[in-house]
């Protein structure tokens, strides 16, 4: 009696490991599909700034934890990872700058510059794809083929440098300082990667640059 109690014990409890499991829905893989896209987009902005975008898909793959077929199903070739990297990136910093403009009227003008330069910082803290738009931007997008760099100088000038310069009421080279400062501080984070961002200092000294320059 105990043997075939034991016997449909252990039946049900093999039929109840090897039950077939019930397949995603469409919501859910969509969702799966999405965090992967934004992990490997993480992943590989990190990687242009150590490389200066001489990466590998392998590398990417790797350092993101996923098998090389799973990002080269998403990515076929470095090219179309940065573009989306970038891509991404400038759509975060034009909602960042488009939040700005919306508040700016409110503020007298140096509060102005100095809520934008830490809500920047603060994106860039938090999102290596929005800082690289900017530290590209400083090089003259040299990293990319010549059609690229062409269109994205062009829509960093015209969705964030002129609405910036606009706002600000300064001439280029006031601009250009503070911009140099927070790319510049920024930066020392991303080398070292183990330290807090000073956002209210870092923020300062943009302030500070720009003032001098005005």
């Amino acid at each position: 009696m105990r043997y075939y109690f034991c016997i449909d014990k252990f039946a049900g409890l093999y039929k109840e490991a090897h039950k077939p499991m019930c397949p995603r829905t469409k919501e859910q893989n969509e969702l799966i599909r999405i965090q992967r896209r934004e992990q490997i987009l993480d992943v590989a902005a990190r990687s242009y700034f150590r490389t200066g975008g001489s990466f590998d898909i392998r590398d990417v793959a790797r350092e993101a934890g996923l098998g090389y077929g799973t990002v080269y199903h998403y990515y076929p070739n470095r090219h179309l990872l940065i573009e989306d990297v970038l891509d991404s990136g400038f759509e975060r910093c034009e909602q960042v700058i488009a939040e700005w403009e919306d508040i700016s009227g409110s503020h007298p003008e140096d509060r102005q510059l100095l809520t934008y330069c830490k809500a920047l910082l603060q994106l860039w803290q938090s999102d290596a794809r929005a800082y690289l738009v900017y530290k590209m931007a400083a090089e003259h997008y040299a990293g990319l083929p010549e059609k690229d760099r062409h269109h994205a100088k062009r829509r960093f000038m015209e969705r964030l440098y002129v609405p910036l310069q606009l706002i600000a009421q300064c001439e280029d080279d006031s601009v250009d300082h503070m911009l140099a400062v927070l790319v510049g501080c920024c930066g020392q984070y991303y080398y070292a990667g183990n330290f807090d961002l000073d956002v209210d200092r870092i923020a300062r000294l943009a302030m500070q640059a720009i003032m001098k320059e005005s």
